[in-house]
């Protein structure tokens, strides 16, 4: 049996903590950003935590 493959996309868009979670970017930063205010453009620079049904198939995709 081959080895598993990383899936390259998956791998770049998300991190696996120190306990385990997968951490994501948030969307809604990459461009429009001169109507969103300065609160708005904060909260969007901080990471979020994946969801728990999200979780197993990403865990899937990166081989954890």
């Amino acid at each position: 049996m081959p080895k598993m493959k990383t899936h390259s996309g998956t791998k770049k868009r998300f991190r696996v903590t120190g306990s385990g979670k997968l951490k994501r970017s948030r969307t809604g930063t990459s461009h429009l950003l001169r109507k969103k205010t300065k609160k708005q453009k904060l909260r969007l620079s901080h990471a979020a935590v994946v969801s728990k049904a999200d979780a197993p198939r990403l865990k899937r995709l990166l081989c954890i």
